[in-house]
């Protein structure tokens, strides 16, 4: 079983690296490691068989593989059928190695031919293939992908047979019955199908994260006075991301049950697995589950119907380096892959560092429940003495070679000539003159450099900060890049700083710009700044939106609430205009108000008042 990728900044990817034995005696062990390169190692001597690197290595890693099998080898090409002297020597000796890429291509590598063998690219997967598994009688491979389909690929034509919807989420696994004549997929739920017509044949109701491995692990089922249909009765294990339950599942005619009927618990998130197939009722499956922090544990139990408790291993495997000295302690050494040799007994392991694994065979011993294998692989990880000197070789210099020094592209120190007076100096030194000051040393010297501005001192550093601040994850020297208000600063910063930072720094600003509001105003501009400049580069990313994912959800968010923003904006711009009116007219001094004419009538004998018109001439 091949290990997913998880260097695609995912948080539900699968742990581990794809990796996997060869099917016949396991005699080579196939891993692509996250520098984008294939090697493949010979188990029995632990040396590096081969190794391959895609033309689109940094761009397209590989997320999954998977050796074509045994039975199949023969088929591989039909131009064999015309070499008739070939026919008998070599055609059994051809492995081919299917990688599954992150942009949703397919490559056969043939480790006979060391090369590509073919590519697998029209008419498929547009988005990063999750799974691949190879029709052991049929020729045809299946792939799943992120883009919700499975397809079955004609390999000798090179072309689509068949693609469907797997899914309505990506779909990340599959497993092709003993027969096979169904396939399982898992998504969000488990299915499995009818491979003839392309129909759901069952539901099973999964697991709450991505499914990472699917395994049949019965070729027949235990009642075996019934007829066998070739998938009822049968049992299937499943392991998922960040999950440390194994389920195993029974297919039943009767649509019945469809939840787990036994489960394996593990110490941590499964990263590879590897079992013994059970061919009748009274052999027990053997299992072997390697966990995310480097323990291997054991399984052996008989399939049996339902079983409520979680079973726990029979035994559990760890190395560790031997210590040396008395204060030193010994240090666990983690174990990558494990798989069952053809005896049933005996285990490969394959530990250390993915750049340079230990493959080593190791007898099981059912009675110990834990076995700690002490191991020294300081010798393993340091190069050859007669390998480093041989290959030594003085390059060889052109007079026309422009030599390239540390630093940022386009930026050194200038080189002045010697001034004529460090000549005379040095004469009066030979000489046996007086003793030359320091002042006059210093003087002859001419250290003296033209003086820059502030701006210029800050555009050279700010680069070479920046970068060196993202690469230790220096908070200090972060801060003083990132709290600068200078815009031009800030855009020469970023024309100049490497573009392998251009994501770092992103991931940097997407954190800042959660926190406090006059940090996020300045991180803002950087923002800006950053997707202006490098837009073109980080158009080229094909996992660009889930390392982004972050940035997207906090600009939506802020989106989202500036309408209702905008809209209480106007309404208080309308509202404080009408009350400063409303204060303005109370507060207004009335107009003065003078009479115009004046008109007074005499006294009236009858009633003795006094009858006055008076005319206002308001101004």
């Amino acid at each position: 079983m091949a290990a997913g990728g998880g260097g695609s900044g995912d948080p539900l990817a699968p742990a581990g690296v794809p990796c996997a034995f060869s099917p016949h005696s396991q005699a080579y062990f196939a891993l692509a490691s996250t520098d984008g390169h294939l090697r493949v190692w010979e188990t029995a001597n632990n040396r590096l068989h081969q190794e391959y690197v895609p033309s689109a290595h940094l761009s397209g890693t590989c997320t999954c593989l998977a050796w074509a099998p045994a039975r199949l080898q023969a088929k591989e090409s039909p131009q064999r059928k015309k070499r008739k002297s070939e026919a008998v020597g070599t055609s059994n000796q051809t492995d081919l190695l299917a990688l599954g890429t992150a942009v949703g291509s397919i490559l056969l590598y043939s480790t006979v031919k060391g090369e590509l063998h073919s590519k697998l690219i029209s008419g498929g997967h547009d988005n990063r293939v999750n799974c691949i598994q190879w029709h052991q009688d049929s020729g045809c491979l299946y792939s799943c992908s992120d883009d919700k389909h499975i397809v079955e690929w004609n390999v000798q034509a090179c072309k689509v047979k068949c693609k469907w919807k797997g899914d309505n989420s990506s779909v990340s696994s599959l497993c092709i019955s003993p027969d096979g004549k169904m396939l399982l997929s898992a998504g969000r739920t488990i299915k499995l199908w009818v491979l003839e017509t392309k129909e759901v044949y069952r539901h099973f109701t999964g697991h709450a994260t991505p499914v990472s491995s699917l395994m049949f692990t019965t070729i027949r089922p235990p009642n075996e006075s019934q007829p066998f249909d070739g998938i009822t009765g049968l049992y299937f294990l499943s392991g998922a991301v960040h999950d440390r339950l194994l389920n195993v599942w029974q297919v039943r005619s009767e649509n019945k049950e469809k939840s787990a009927v036994m489960s394996f618990t593990v110490t941590d998130e499964p990263v590879y697995i590897d079992l013994t197939l059970s061919e009748n009722k009274e052999e027990p499956v053997k299992l072997a589950v390697v966990c995310r922090d480097g323990q291997v544990h054991l399984f052996e139990h008989i399939l049996n119907g339902y079983c409520k408790k979680p079973l726990t291993s029979n035994c559990t495997i760890q190395i560790a380096t031997p210590g040396k000295g008395k204060k030193s302690t010994p240090k666990p050494i983690p174990i990558l892959a494990a798989g069952f040799c053809s005896d049933k007994m005996s285990l490969l392991l394959v530990y250390g560092s993915w750049f340079q694994p230990t493959i080593e065979r190791v007898a099981l011993n059912s009675r110990e429940p834990h076995m700690c294998l002490v191991r020294d692989i300081s010798n393993c990880w340091a190069p050859k003495v007669e390998t480093a000197i041989t290959k030594v070789r003085t390059p060889v210099m052109n007079s026309e070679a422009k030599v390239l020094v540390p630093g940022i592209p386009g930026h050194h120190a200038a080189i002045k000539p010697t001034p004529p007076q460090t000549e005379q100096v040095e004469s009066k030194r030979k000489s046996g003159g007086n003793e030359v000051s320091i002042e006059e040393r210093l003087g002859a010297m001419d250290i003296d450099t033209p003086k820059k501005g502030k701006d210029d001192l800050q555009t050279n550093s700010f680069p070479v900060l920046l970068t060196q601040g993202l690469e230790s994850n220096d908070f200090e020297m972060l801060n003083k890049v990132l709290q600068t208000r200078n815009v031009n600063l800030i855009k020469k910063t970023v024309l100049r700083m490497p573009l392998h930072t251009v994501i770092p720094l992103l991931q940097e600003l997407t954190k800042r710009l959660q926190g406090h509001p006059n940090s996020a105003v300045l991180m803002v501009q950087w923002l800006k700044c950053v997707l202006t400049v490098h837009a073109s580069y980080l158009s080229t990313l094909p996992d660009l939106v889930p390392q982004l994912g972050t940035l997207y959800q906090l600009m939506e968010s802020r989106v989202k609430t500036f309408q209702k923003l905008s809209h209480l904006h106007g309404k208080l711009i309308l509202l404080i205009t009408q009350v400063t009116a409303s204060e303005k007219t109370k507060g207004a001094p009335s107009p003065g108000q003078k009479a115009k004419l004046v008109y007074e009538e005499g006294k009236d004998g009858g009633y003795g008042m006094e009858s006055r018109i008076t005319t206002f001439s308001f101004q």
